[in-house]
């Protein structure tokens, strides 16, 4: 099997980062800080994968069923990188759908969140993309996408307020048209837990 060169220029980035290093006034040929660019371009192309990745890939193959009921998974893990400042949010994103005839693998669920997480990211566009893309693929009747998440741009600097968590929200279907279904959503996604 072939290795297809990678899609992320890995030289340039190991570059800009000890140029970086320059004007911050560091000396980027000091010991603790040889191998610093080379570490950034690897995580850059891990964090930023999703850039190189097509989410409908994992919509592609679902499973004909009768079920009529919610299917929700809760708490699914996420990193993504701000494209404000190239700092981590970190979080959980909630996905729940009505079937219409078809369901999803639950990794699937998993495997979208993964994709568009790894693009440079605001939280409110994440939540929007992951909805959009279960309503088109899916032909659900109704999803529901609830992302939360803490932004380092605004834990660790500017504002410097840690424990401040972001929470989004994106309705389609008969969860943005019903209200006692989305109250039905957000009851198996929150229950009596307080959002964390």
């Amino acid at each position: 099997m072939k290795n297809e060169p990678s899609p992320v220029d890995h030289a340039r980035i190991e570059r800009a980062v000890r140029e970086i290093l320059t004007a911050v006034g560091e000396d980027p040929d000091r010991e603790g800080l040889l191998e610093t660019p080379a570490r950034v371009a690897r995580m850059y192309a891990e964090m930023f994968s999703g850039l190189h990745q097509d989410p409908k890939q994992h919509l592609q193959k679902a499973f004909t069923e009768k079920y009529d009921e919610i299917v929700l998974v809760r708490d699914i893990s996420f990193t993504s990188m701000c494209e404000h400042h190239l700092l981590p949010f970190t979080g959980k994103a909630h996905i729940g759908y009505l079937p219409d005839g078809r369901v999803l693998g639950l990794s699937k669920l998993g495997r979208i969140v993964e994709v568009v997480s790894h693009r440079p990211q605001v939280q409110e566009r994440m939540t929007e993309q992951l909805a959009d893309l279960l309503e088109e693929d899916l032909g659900a009747k109704g999803v529901a996408v609830v992302v939360e998440a803490s932004h380092s741009c605004m834990t660790i600097r500017g504002i410097r307020k840690p424990g401040s968590l972001c929470v989004t929200s994106a309705m389609k279907g008969i969860f943005r048209s019903n209200v006692s279904s989305r109250a039905e959503v957000m009851s198996l996604i929150y229950g009596n837990r307080p959002v964390s």
